[in-house]
Order: structure tokens, then C-alpha cells, then sequence
């Protein structure tokens, strides 16, 4: 049977920590919707990342692929609805580049839906007491980056869904008065663990999304 392919980002903008690469090292190895889960690490570089996405993709042959990322900022668990075609880069990768206003990928459509079914995650996760919305912009940086180049990678590949979730950051990374974020939203790692989880779980379940009002963030 396929597995699922989960990733996470490595630290990036001069943090030690990521929480999206501790969700997927924490739920590598686990069995959700009777599935096996994979969880991988992805460069938080332009280019590089979506290489490493697309050899994980042909080495593990998966029926689901869900990329998770760090949004500071926000409060809650938030499955992307839309990738767009732009590299537009507020600080450097963490191999120094910045791209401005460049294409993900050159003559590619403009933007890419999400096929996971986004407000069935937020509905299953509200129902287990987690934070989620959906967001209506993955940002410019290297999450929308990957989040795009998945949906390019799978327009040839109907029978396999993806999308992208961006999760808040950790208590650890905005406690102390050291700390260039302390006061920002966070959210426990076995919060968003299971989160992510739950999110895994309902892809699976869901082949249509639930049509429903509201939980949208920007």
C-alpha cells in the first residue's frame, strides 16, 4: 500500500528550531488512515527544495503528499488553499538567496489549487479543540516555493493529492527576552502533532471537500 509523504523545513532566519521538521520527525514511522507516514526533512533553500521534494516523491511512490512550514505570526493551524507562481523574498534562504519577483516555475499558469480537502481539516481539528483556519496566501517565500512546485509536479499524476499546511511557532521559540519574537503566537508541538495528524487522517477519508462558510485567514 502507498504511503503518505509528509516534510518539514529546517530552521531558517537565523532560529535553531523549525516546528514543521519536529511534526515530521515525530510522525515518521506512524500509520495513519491505515497508511504508513514518511516524514522528510526539505532544504529552506529556492530550488534545492523542490529537488529533494521531487527525489522523495520518486523513491517513496506516495498517494498523498503534504508539505508543512512555520508562518510566525499566526495562531492557528492553516491549510493553504492556493500556491502562486512568485518567488518574491522578504530575507534570504539559508543558502543567501533572494530572489524578488521571480517565477517559481518560467511560463507555468499563474497559480495552482490545493487538492487536499482544506475546510474538512479545519473542520476535523476544530472538532478535536486544535486552532485552524484556512489561509488564502502561502506567502512569497520558500513554503509558497515548494507548495507550487508539488502542484506542477502532480499536474501529470491526478490519482496523487497534495497541498500545504504552515503551522505557528513554539512556545520555546517566543519565551525569553532574548527572543526577536517573544510575544508572538505559538502553539505546543503535541498540539500541532496532532494536527497534523488529524489532517493526514481526514486527506485520506476526504475525496471531495465539505462545502462550508468562514474560517478563513489571509
Amino acid at each position: 500500500m502507498k504511503p503518505m509523504l509528509l516534510t518539514g523545513f529546517e530552521p531558517f532566519g537565523g532560529e535553531s528550531i523549525n516546528p514543521s521538521e519536529e511534526i515530521a520527525r515525530a510522525l515518521n514511522g506512524r500509520t495513519v488512515a491505515g497508511r504508513a507516514v514518511v516524514g522528510s526533512l526539505l532544504p529552506c533553500v529556492y530550488g534545492a527544495a523542490i529537488k529533494e521534494l521531487k527525489h522523495l516523491m520518486k523513491l517513496h511512490q506516495p498517494m498523498l503528499v503534504v508539505c508543512v512550514g512555520q508562518a510566525g505570526g499566526r495562531a492557528e493551524i492553516t491549510p493553504e488553499r492556493v500556491a502562486i507562481n512568485v518567488d518574491d523574498a522578504r530575507i534570504p534562504d539559508n543558502a543567501g538567496q533572494q530572489p524578488i519577483d521571480k517565477p517559481v516555475v518560467k511560463g507555468g499558469p499563474a497559480a495552482y489549487w490545493s487538492t487536499l480537502p482544506i475546510k474538512a481539516i479545519v473542520q476535523e481539528l476544530r472538532k478535536h479543540h486544535l486552532a485552524a483556519a484556512v489561509s488564502q496566501t502561502a506567502g512569497t517565500f520558500v513554503c509558497n516555493h515548494v507548495f507550487y512546485g508539488l502542484m506542477h509536479a502532480l499536474r501529470e499524476h491526478a490519482e496523487v493529492r497534495g497541498g500545504f499546511i504552515h503551522v505557528p511557532y513554539l512556545p520555546e521559540q517566543t519565551e525569553g527576552p532574548d527572543s526577536g519574537i517573544a510575544g508572538q503566537p505559538s502553539m505546543p508541538l503535541a498540539k500541532m502533532v496532532r494536527g497534523i495528524e488529524l489532517a493526514l487522517d481526514t486527506a485520506v477519508k476526504y475525496r471531495r471537500d465539505v462545502r462550508r462558510a468562514g474560517g478563513a485567514t489571509s
